[in-house]
């Protein structure tokens, strides 16, 4: 599908009609799926992510602004999406691992607990760019050919901002 014909679909979003999502979800979802995929590692999870895309993209149609690559626009959705559930997962698995503790095991729960606080304070000194990086290697797994691949930098650059990352994070924890 060519820029023209994906502006005709999304206006055809934006005025309620449902052939413009099916025209695009048809010619778009292996691509949407495969972002996610790569983002992810997990099919269920990218399948999920790749409905919700769709789902997604039809209320914010209107946020579209033509002329500017309707591809990048979408695959950043996308990764934006599949990033936001690695975070989301990332603190289900947190919340899970504390209410494990037995409600004798106060202290070591609130041990827990200050730690994670003092990890997101000493998180907050970081830049966004460097928390975002951090973010995406220790809680997404990803590696920081694939970090760079999302975030559309260098690979060295990734590499270095991360290192530069854990040594603050390693002074503001002492």
């Amino acid at each position: 599908m060519n820029g023209m014909k994906f502006e005709e679909n999304i206006d055809r979003i934006c005025r309620n009609d449902r052939e413009g999502l099916r025209q695009i979800y048809e010619d778009y979802c292996p691509m949407i799926y495969s972002v996610v995929l790569d983002v992810l590692h997990n099919r269920e999870d990218a399948e999920d992510i790749t409905s919700e895309f769709f789902i997604r993209l039809w209320d914010i149609a209107d946020t579209y602004k033509p002329g500017r690559g309707h591809r990048a626009w979408m695959i950043t959705i996308a990764r934006n999406m599949a990033a936001d559930h690695l975070r989301k997962r990332s603190h289900e698995c947190l919340t899970a691992e504390l209410s494990e503790y037995p409600e004798t095991g106060h202290a070591s729960c609130e041990e827990a607990l200050c730690s994670r606080l003092s990890l997101e304070q000493a998180m907050q000194t970081l830049k966004e760019e460097e928390r975002q990086i951090v973010n995406l290697k220790i809680m997404g797994q990803l590696t920081f050919r694939e970090i760079a691949a999302i975030l559309k930098k260098p690979q060295g650059t990734v590499a270095w901002c991360y290192r530069t990352a854990i040594s603050k994070l390693k002074e503001v924890r002492l």
